[in-house]
């Protein structure tokens, strides 16, 4: 039995969950008292993302974003606003780094419970052109904490 690809029912529910998110988005809006701002786009599509953080010490109290774009990047956005909150720094780090290694196809990464339904991306990682869509978010996040505070 060949185990690498998901059954077509988990194909089916991993789509629904992603549409899921992108048509009834999680944490969209603007975050008042933000300590944490990045604005990203990917040219090649047209999708957009202005991440908004609210930082307290090393944990990640509040996420949100406002974004426009396909339907995997709306997704990730909102799967990823939900992981980060009460997240340290570091940790939130430690997921971007695995994202991003689940969108290279590692298969430890698309299995790691860490990253919750951010699993259901893992068939992107197919599909190259798609890559920067799931990561645009991620890459905010990064470029946010790179930023340090304010």
């Amino acid at each position: 039995m060949d185990t690498s690809r998901p059954e077509p029912q988990l194909s089916a529910l991993y789509q629904e969950l992603i549409l899921d998110h992108y048509r009834r988005p999680r944490n969209k809006g603007t975050l008042e008292d933000a300590t944490h701002s990045v604005s990203l786009n990917n040219p090649l599509c047209g999708d957009e993302i202005d991440l908004q953080l609210r930082v307290d010490g090393d944990v990640i109290k509040e996420a949100r974003f406002i974004g426009r774009g396909c339907s995997i990047s709306q997704a990730s956005a909102s799967m990823m606003t939900q992981l980060l909150k009460e997240r340290t720094v570091p940790q939130a780090i430690a997921l971007a780094e695995r994202m991003s290694a689940m969108m290279q196809g590692d298969d430890g990464a698309a299995r790691d419970k860490t990253l919750g339904d951010l699993r259901a991306l893992a068939g992107v990682s197919k599909f190259p052109v798609r890559i920067k869509c799931a990561l645009l978010p991620w890459n905010a996040l990064t470029d946010a904490m790179k930023a340090g505070r304010g």
